[in-house]
């Protein structure tokens, strides 16, 4: 008779997700978003879609927040894994905020989705650490410093900043995002991005 075999709790290991889990889980779910809606799209639907089990997709995201978390953290390491932004502060930060909207281009029916899924979803304020964070690290690509007070409110400003740029992007259809490049540049020179790093 064949012996059970032993689970990872009772082998003292913790259940690890496959090393490429958290990307499968996150086309999936993007896939699943733009043909179907987010709001009633539930984690086990996407880990069906995205042919993993259901212990690993677990191991990787608890919820869809942190799935979005997670997507939101893989277009900023995308962004930062492209080289150095060249210029002054202020255009090296808009060099490696338009390479974010340009990361996300591909994705808009599944952000347009997902946003419309999320109106009146508490869970969806979760995604503001995930989005702060990731403004941080846009921040200190460009030369600001993101620490101390300073660097809170400059993180405050560009997460508004983002946001607002957000929506001129979902609609912008021109090839070369020419509209959003009008508007991210306009509301970086009219916010605290205007002058060099204090």
């Amino acid at each position: 008779m064949p012996r059970a075999r032993k689970s990872s709790a009772r082998s003292g290991r913790a259940a690890q997700p496959p090393s490429d889990a958290k990307s499968k889980l996150i086309a999936a779910a993007l896939d699943l978003a733009a043909s179907k809606g987010w709001r009633n799209l539930g984690m086990g639907e996407i880990a069906q879609a995205a042919g993993i089990g259901l212990g690993d997709a677990f191991a990787a995201f608890r919820t869809k927040p942190s799935l979005l978390a997670g997507f939101t953290h893989q277009v900023s390491e995308t962004v930062l894994s492209g080289g150095e932004a060249e210029g002054s502060p202020r255009e090296k930060l808009f060099e490696l905020m338009m390479r974010r909207f340009d990361a996300l281009k591909r994705h808009r029916p599944a952000l347009k989705a997902i946003i419309r899924g999320s109106v009146g979803d508490p869970a969806a304020i979760c995604g503001v650490p995930a989005t702060l964070n990731a403004m941080a690290w846009m921040l200190e690509g460009a030369g600001y410093s993101a620490q101390g007070w300073r660097g809170s409110v400059r993180c405050m400003a560009l997460t508004g900043t983002y946001a607002a740029t957000f929506r001129t992007f979902l609609d912008d259809d021109s090839e070369d995002l020419a509209k959003t490049m009008a508007a991210l540049d306009r509301r970086l020179k009219a916010g605290p991005f205007s002058a060099g790093p204090a």
